[in-house]
């Protein structure tokens, strides 16, 4: 068993997440490692658990967000890509 990093619940299902910089995490659940890892919206502050986006180095959760902070690069940004389906 492995004990969650976040909320210190000793479970016999606790998995690891390993990060592009090395760093080894043990969570109980995808709940905690979202709270943990996720980045969160430089507009609005909710944790980015889709795709987001990124303007200049800064996260947005969506096209909206980034088009609200970033104004100049934030115009380019879409949060669909090709046409509207029937």
């Amino acid at each position: 068993m492995a004990i969650c990093e976040v909320c210190g619940n000793d479970y016999w299902l606790a998995f690891e997440v390993r990060t592009v910089s090395g760093d080894v995490h043990t969570f109980d659940s995808f709940e905690c490692a979202s709270h943990k890892l996720a980045p969160i919206c430089e507009h609005c502050g909710v944790k980015i658990l889709g795709h987001g986006v990124e303007v200049s180095g800064r996260f947005f959760c969506c096209g909206h967000c980034a088009r609200a902070v970033e104004s100049e690069q934030g115009a380019e940004i879409r949060d669909a890509v090709g046409a509207r389906p029937a």
